[in-house]
């Protein structure tokens, strides 16, 4: 990202890290890259901006609240429009699985789902989708959706730029990259044996 920054210059790096994160979920590039437009991005991006002087951190997480927040109002336009056939024409054996769990869980917390599942990979991508076919209202959907896109979006850019800029926790920032970088990829792996679980308990 550093050599991205280099090479781009200011504007095309909030570019390219804002369209990352609306395309995680408004077009479903997170379903196959989840660790370049999620945590790690955000992460990486707050860490990038600490360091260089040509980027200001209200910049970055403004946009990037706004491109997550508008990436699940599209998401949740899809699925009230085109409905869960759209979700079974357009997936193959691996959606099917990720909209199996996203709509238990989307069931089971409802308005919090909408907030939880901007960490979770597969709930970035799908549960938006699950809460426009379920016919959520809409003005609860959008409350939900702010405030995950500014905890989630805001919070984790935030997060990054701090812990380049905090004198004790500065020297240790690549040490702390790498650390929420490898909980993500955790993350994903449980997500995903979590997924074989409840569809091989469903099947029995």
């Amino acid at each position: 990202m550093g050599d991205l920054l280099s090479a781009a210059g200011p504007i095309i790096f909030y570019v390219i890290v804002w369209g990352l994160v609306f395309a995680g979920t408004a077009i479903f590039l997170g379903l196959f890259i989840p660790f370049i437009t999620g945590d790690s991005l955000l992460f990486a991006a707050g860490l990038i901006t600490a360091s260089a002087a040509s980027l200001n951190i209200v910049i970055l997480a403004v946009g990037v609240g706004i491109a997550a927040f508008l990436g699940d109002q599209v998401g949740f336009l899809l699925g009230r429009h085109y409905g869960r056939g759209y979700l079974d024409r357009h997936g193959g054996r691996r959606t099917q699985k990720a909209i199996f769990v996203a709509e238990t869980f989307y069931q089971r917390y409802g308005w919090w789902s909408i907030v939880v599942a901007r960490f979770v990979p597969w709930g970035r991508v799908f549960i938006p989708v699950i809460a426009g076919v379920g016919r959520m209202n809409y003005y609860r959907f959008v409350s939900s959706n702010l405030v995950g896109a500014l905890a989630w979006g805001v919070g984790i850019s935030l997060v990054g730029y701090f812990t380049a800029t905090i004198p004790g926790v500065k020297s240790a920032s690549y040490v702390i990259a790498g650390v929420v970088i490898a909980l993500s990829i955790i993350a994903g792996i449980r997500t995903w044996r979590a997924t074989r679980h409840e569809q091989a308990a469903a099947a029995e």
